[in-house]
């Protein structure tokens, strides 16, 4: 039972830890969602921003001006978050792979090897924790700056909803979250 245990968080940490790390590279945290005929489509992201011309696919991408620029709040904090998140996921799954039972590291001394599960547990539950707060600080941002726009009766030709590295960003961050729990109380 607690050698399927340990590989089903396993599995769920691997997949979790690409999800964060995909939502932390790709660029479309933020997607156009005006319903007017579009012949652009233009996706935000952590880097970059690109267009996507609809009529014959071109895509253009522009970089930020650097990592270091002045940039807005809610770029930086969730830069800072996704890639610490992305860090420890990572950290945690090379510890609980040395902690898995089905592995010969440390064969011999069984209560370790549950410790490491465990350890990787705590660490994956804390990046778990920074991914989510990244990703839905992000959201929270790009929907108080839309509702800000509507109740001022603004509009710019455009706006913006949440992008599926947004989506991603959140899923990995809660597989992150199950994985912990199930490597912290399942185990014991």
């Amino acid at each position: 039972m607690s050698a399927a245990l340990q590989m089903m968080a396993f599995g769920l940490a691997l997949l979790s830890t690409l999800f964060l790390l995909l939502a932390t590279c790709t660029d479309c945290w933020m997607v156009n969602a005006d319903d007017s005929l579009e012949v652009s489509h233009k996706c935000r992201g952590l880097w970059r921003e690109c267009v996507t011309n609809m009529q014959d696919g071109v895509r253009t991408c522009d970089q930020y001006d650097s990592i270091l620029a002045d940039h807005p709040v809610k770029i930086v904090v969730t830069r800072t978050l996704l890639i610490t998140a992305d860090l420890l996921a990572g950290l945690a799954l090379a510890t609980l792979l040395l902690g898995l039972d089905c592995i010969k590291f440390l064969k011999e001394e069984p209560r370790v090897k549950l410790k490491m599960c465990y350890g990787a547990g705590v660490i994956l539950s804390i990046g778990s924790i920074l991914g989510l707060v990244g990703s839905v600080w992000y959201a929270v941002d790009v929907y108080m700056e839309r509702a800000m726009l509507v109740s001022r009766n603004i509009f710019l030709g455009v706006h913006y909803d949440f992008g599926w590295s947004c989506w991603l960003g959140m899923a990995g961050s809660m597989g992150c979250f199950v994985a912990s729990v199930l490597l912290t109380c399942c185990l014991y």
